[in-house]
Order: structure tokens, then C-alpha cells, then sequence
């Protein structure tokens, strides 16, 4: 069962190293979260290194740039391991061809940038659905559509076999009080539809061997057991830790503030049930970072 706790230095000794969330966690898409800035920096300044791991389909250097337009502090983090980077990667050694479908919006386009440490990268031509050997989807075009809107599309590329490489697992984001569909509402639908979806961020284990080798750059060798998620996402922070497996502390005023009850913190008896509808394990809750 899990353990509610009120701030992170109650339990920030057990740790070395925190795999930090984003969005509910650390800012709200607009505005940073001042307690959960002044959690991380206080963490950092016993020793400990927070990685940044996030499932936005951005590679680091735009998800960091993203960063600073909101407003979160340099000083509260050391490095960042992204979805989209570890969906590049992938696109990049030709998982679903050289002739892709993209769906996303305009500021997506980093996403075809080149990786220099990847050899022998093949060269991605985006092309008309018709003529694409597989779909890289980094998200809806418009956010607030319902995405069963393409499921046109998604059955004729179903019925040629295209993969769909999903540069973000997220089913939903709080973009301030807006909640948005994400990349793995669409990728959710076309494996619902008969399609093949491939993952590459939270839960699945391509971004945990990314986080691995971020904290390998950075000269750190840590134990599992040295490690604590952080996160709002119960199928996506939760669910990866469980199966590293690594710690967690779920933020229960995220994305699950309803169901959990969550106000200052979750009622005890909705986290439980929350969590066993779930059906997944968190060592510790906390309302919100702090």
C-alpha cells in the first residue's frame, strides 16, 4: 500500500537520483510550480541529480528551451531525457521507413532533426498518407479534436500494414485548466483499430535505457534502488517505475486530482481505490510536489 507523505525531504535521503515528470508536476504547460522548484533545488542541494524525464516529443534542446519560456529555474535540474529523442533515435534507423506520414503540429518539425551521435542514419522524406511507408506521430494537429476523427485515415493505413511510431505516450495533458488529447490518444485508437503502434517514452523501456545512459554522460552509476520517480501519469510515471523497477511517488493533484480526492492531499480511501482501478503500485503519494 502505499505511504502518503507531505513534502519530498521526508523520504529525499533513500535517494540519489529523481526522475522527474513535467507537466503536472513541475509546471502546468504556463506557469512553473514554486513549491515543487523549491522540492527539486533543496534535493539538489543534499547531492542529489534530477533528471528530467518527460514524454514530450520535443528533443532536449527544445524541450529545455521550452522550459526557460515558462519560466522554470536552471538550477533546479541537471539533465533531461525526452520521448522525442528516443523516438528519433528510432526513426532515424528507419523503424517505419524513410517515407513517413507526419501528424503533428508545425512546432514538431525538430523532431526530423538530425541526431549527429547516430551513424548511418537514414534520410526521412515526409510525404501524402498514400505514398508513406509508415506514420510518425508526435501529436493531433488540433489537441482539442476528438481523435476518432481519424480513424479514416488510420483504417486505409491499417489495411496497408504502416507502422505508427508514437513520439508520446500521454493520453492527456492539463495545459493550464485546458485538458488536451496527446500522441497516445492517436496511437491508442489505430492499435484499437488493428494498426501497430510503437512506444519509445513512459512506460515502455526505450526512455528508461535513455535516462540510463543521460546519467552514465553525466558520470553517475546508480543502483535501482538509489532512484524515485516522480510523476502525476499513473499509467505512464507509475506504471514505468513499477517495471524498471524503481520507486515512485505519485503526485495525486496531476492529472488524477478528481479521483484521488485532491485538494492540499488525496483522501486516503479514493487514492486506494485509484490506484487499485489502476492497477498499479506507488511507494509514496503526495498531493503535489513540495
Amino acid at each position: 500500500m502505499t505511504q502518503i507523505i507531505r513534502s519530498l525531504s521526508e523520504i529525499s535521503d533513500r535517494y540519489d537520483v529523481l526522475y522527474c515528470d513535467l507537466w503536472g508536476c513541475l509546471h502546468d504547460g504556463y506557469t512553473p510550480f514554486a513549491e515543487a522548484v523549491e522540492a527539486l533545488r533543496a534535493f539538489k542541494a543534499k547531492g542529489g541529480f534530477v533528471l528530467l524525464l518527460t514524454n514530450s516529443p520535443r528533443p532536449r534542446a527544445s524541450v529545455e528551451r521550452q522550459l526557460e519560456r515558462i519560466g522554470v529555474p536552471r538550477d533546479c535540474w541537471d539533465t533531461i531525457a525526452s520521448s522525442g529523442d528516443s523516438a528519433r533515435a528510432a526513426m532515424l534507423r528507419g523503424i517505419v521507413g524513410r517515407k513517413v506520414w507526419f501528424i503533428g503540429q508545425p512546432h514538431d518539425q525538430g523532431f526530423f532533426a538530425p541526431m549527429e551521435v547516430l551513424e548511418n542514419a537514414v534520410e526521412i522524406e515526409q510525404v501524402p498518407l498514400e505514398e508513406a511507408e509508415g506514420i510518425v506521430c508526435t501529436g493531433p494537429v488540433d489537441p482539442s479534436a476528438d481523435p476518432a476523427e481519424m480513424r479514416p485515415q488510420f483504417l486505409s493505413a491499417k489495411v496497408r500494414g504502416l507502422k505508427l511510431l508514437c513520439a508520446n505516450p500521454d493520453i492527456v495533458v492539463d495545459r493550464g485548466e485546458t485538458r488536451e488529447w496527446c500522441a497516445g490518444a492517436l496511437a491508442q485508437l489505430y492499435s484499437d483499430m488493428g494498426g501497430e503502434s510503437l512506444y519509445f517514452g513512459k512506460p515502455h523501456a526505450p526512455i528508461y535505457e535513455l535516462a540510463r545512459m543521460r546519467l552514465a554522460q553525466a558520470g553517475i552509476d546508480c543502483p535501482s534502488e538509489r532512484i524515485l520517480a516522480v510523476g502525476d501519469g499513473l499509467k505512464t510515471d507509475i506504471l514505468g517505475a513499477q517495471g524498471e523497477p524503481i520507486d515512485s511517488l505519485f503526485i495525486t493533484g496531476g492529472l488524477s486530482r478528481a479521483e484521488t480526492g485532491t485538494t492540499d492531499q488525496p483522501d486516503p480511501a479514493k487514492l486506494a481505490r485509484t490506484l487499485e482501478q489502476a492497477q498499479v503500485e506507488a511507494t509514496w503519494s503526495i498531493g503535489f510536489l513540495r
